[in-house]
């Protein structure tokens, strides 16, 4: 057995090394994947029919090599997890505030799951939007939009939650730390929607706040500032609850134009500074945010945005934070340009995945090549936390690998090796398992060790060695 462990293990390394990646494959990679809960028949099927569908995907996601997911909790002023402060979910239930029967709570559900799975779980929150025209119809006289309706702009066919009021800023704030106070979350995400998207000749409507707030600045630096207010009030009220918890945006792929800014991208499309009012960048060399997943959806030499421009873009304004990019599968799997993507994408610390479930066609290329090895989240060494101790104490009974588990670690990995010789925590390839709980069952003989990682993703040194004859 020993010794076709050994073969294996070589065979691997050939595998990688004949198709390029060997010297490539990171230990330290981000490979995260987005579910969403729009429109995606969680109010059609049964709680077991959603858990299943959810428990199916993350098997997928974790057979694909993916080590983070974000799942949507507030896609609109609602939840799908048990709130005191917003409604249950109209995309869950079918209706505001009807609670699932039998009841359930999918936050928590994903957190158990995906942690079982040594995945991290982000929870993917939508800031400002608040309803359709059509579905705020429908909402009960206790929704927020429906109380204190001053506290809304309407926009095309949405209501807005107004960014320029403290009282949203606060509320806002309150949903998360909500959160994060009462689930185990390894991330808060908020994706590309701040001020909405424009519609062709329809201004927002918020001459009267701008008036009213008397200040210097230009309609656009006001909003702007109206919006780094939020990020910078979400991100001190993180570091002081959790300083752990990472906290990143997935904006629009394009910052800037070149042609309204030099710093900017040789691209000719909306823009996060000039049409969102969201100047993600800065967020990133204030502190205020952990990474930047720029979604950069277009082919690789797109008329108006092309990637081949993009990638690179962002990879070179990183401003000290993390940049992941953010992939289309579809659009990927269309023009063919997974291969060209991932090697533009090798100057950033990963990759992100729209949408989890469309990931399933380029899952098993992914294995073959990029993905063939596990890979760590990157560390945050920025992030205020107590150092991981090296794991005690291992053992081996009745098929399971014990070890004592040290407060100061969040999770653990679990190595193995044919000898102990061969020892070498850096090498991708000997990594068995990312755990959440201290043990393991091996699946093959060897010698195995366990490191152990903080909050902030650092990994302790290895434990003492331990040698297993299955």
């Amino acid at each position: 057995m020993a010794l076709r462990a050994r073969l294996i293990s070589l065979l691997m390394l050939l595998v990688l090394a004949s198709l390029g990646q060997a010297s490539a494959a990171p230990k330290r990679e981000f490979r995260g994947a987005w579910i969403q809960t729009i429109y995606q028949g969680y109010d059609r099927r049964s709680t077991d029919e959603n858990r299943a569908y959810l428990t199916g995907l993350l098997d997928e996601l974790h057979g694909a090599g993916i080590n983070v997911v974000f799942f949507q909790v507030r896609p609109r002023a609602d939840a799908l997890y048990r709130s005191s402060i917003e409604p249950w979910s109209r995309f869950l239930t079918g209706e505001v505030g009807k609670a699932p029967s039998p009841e359930w709570d999918p936050l928590q559900f994903m957190v158990d799951e995906a942690h079982a799975r040594g995945m991290e779980l982000h929870a993917w929150i939508n800031p400002y939007r608040a309803a359709t025209v059509e579905e705020s119809e429908t909402l009960p006289p206790t929704d927020l939009l429906k109380k204190e309706p001053s506290r809304f702009l309407r926009y095309g066919k949405g209501y807005y939650f107004v960014p320029s009021l403290q009282k949203n800023r606060d509320y806002i704030c309150l949903v998360v730390k909500d959160i994060v106070e009462r689930y185990e979350v390894d991330g808060i995400h908020f994706d590309d929607y701040f001020y909405p998207y424009p519609e062709k000749g329809l201004a927002f409507p918020d001459a009267k706040d701008y008036a009213a707030a008397k200040t210097s600045l230009s309609l656009d630096d006001w909003r702007r500032r109206n919006v780094d207010l939020l990020i910078e009030q979400v991100s001190v009220m993180l570091d002081t609850v959790k300083p752990w918890i990472r906290f990143g945006i997935s904006p629009f792929g394009i910052w800037r134009n070149a042609r309204m800014d030099p710093r900017g991208s040789k691209t000719n499309g909306l823009s996060n500074f000039d049409d969102l009012y969201a100047d993600v960048p800065m967020w990133a060399e204030k502190g205020w945010i952990d990474y930047q997943i720029p979604q950069l959806y277009w082919q690789m030499d797109h008329k108006v945005a092309p990637y081949r421009e993009l990638a690179p873009w962002w990879a070179r304004n990183s401003r000290g934070r993390h940049v992941y990019i953010g992939q289309d599968a579809e659009n990927i799997m269309k023009f063919d340009e997974l291969d060209a993507k991932l090697r533009m994408a090798g100057n950033v610390d990963g990759n992100c995945w729209w949408y989890a479930a469309s990931l399933k066609g380029l899952a098993p290329r992914l294995r073959k090549s990029a993905y063939a090895c596990q890979a760590l989240v990157p560390a945050y060494p920025w992030k205020k936390v107590d150092p991981a101790s090296r794991p005690l104490h291992l053992r081996y009974h009745l098929g399971w690998l014990r070890w004592a588990a040290d407060p100061s670690a969040s999770k653990w990995v679990v190595y193995r090796f044919d000898s102990e010789a061969e020892v070498d925590i850096e090498n991708p390839a000997a990594i068995c398992a990312v755990t959440y709980s201290a043990a393991y069952v091996p699946t093959s003989p060897g010698v195995y060790v366990v490191t152990a990682l903080d909050r902030a993703n650092g990994e302790s040194v290895p434990s003492s060695p331990i040698k297993i004859d299955l």
